[in-house]
């Protein structure tokens, strides 16, 4: 006998391969969503981690920012108290210069021979005064370049003058001190203070 199937098999074949292809699209769909999802909360915690690593930096480098600050500060305090230092060394060696070179004045001076001015710029030093003879100056130069206080002594100008109804040269000399303060210098200049005594005019 014959049967004849008169259910539409080709409609619910169709039917089912739209209902296995709905069903793999939402799968497909709902694994994209997931992937999306996952992607985003990891590039989220990443970036959250960054930014933390980023706050974390700035906050060290505003600390080292006040540390760099603090150091220029010590610095500037170091300068300013090496400077002082520098002063106060300076003041006391010009106060000992001064006495020294008064000193060597006093024992490089020839007999005759008397000073009025002693002016001081630098290391220039002009002395003026009166003398008996222009031979006396010529040895105060002489005695002044043989001193390890003075150096390059010239003479500026000399004349007749009249000092208490006395005829007298009236000078005016110039010499460059220099830079000596040791012991030995101050022996050196005690020597040559003898020796331009020795050879007065």
């Amino acid at each position: 006998m014959i049967r004849i199937n008169l259910l539409p098999h080709r409609e619910l074949a169709r039917a089912a391969r739209r209902r296995q292809f709905t069903a793999m699209l939402g799968v497909a769909v709902a694994v994209g969503v997931a992937a999306v999802v996952a992607g985003h909360a990891v590039i989220a915690a990443r970036q959250s981690t960054q930014n933390e690593r980023n706050a974390f930096l700035e906050k060290e480098i505003a600390r080292l920012d006040e540390q760099i600050g603090e150091i220029k500060k010590i610095r500037e305090q170091t300068r300013a108290l090496l400077d002082r230092k520098q002063v106060v060394e300076t003041l006391q060696a010009n106060r000992t210069e001064v006495v020294h070179l008064f000193d060597q004045l006093i024992r490089l001076l020839p007999d005759g021979l008397y000073l009025k001015s002693f002016k001081q710029t630098g290391d220039s030093i002009t002395l003026s005064g009166y003398t008996q003879s222009s031979a006396r100056v010529s040895t105060l130069m002489r005695n002044l370049d043989n001193s390890p206080w003075f150096e390059s002594a010239s003479l500026v100008e000399i004349k007749a003058a009249t000092v208490n109804n006395l005829r007298a040269n009236e000078f005016v000399l110039a010499v460059k001190q220099t830079r000596q303060q040791t012991d030995e210098s101050t022996e050196a200049g005690g020597q040559a203070a003898a020796k331009g005594k020795g050879g007065k005019a």
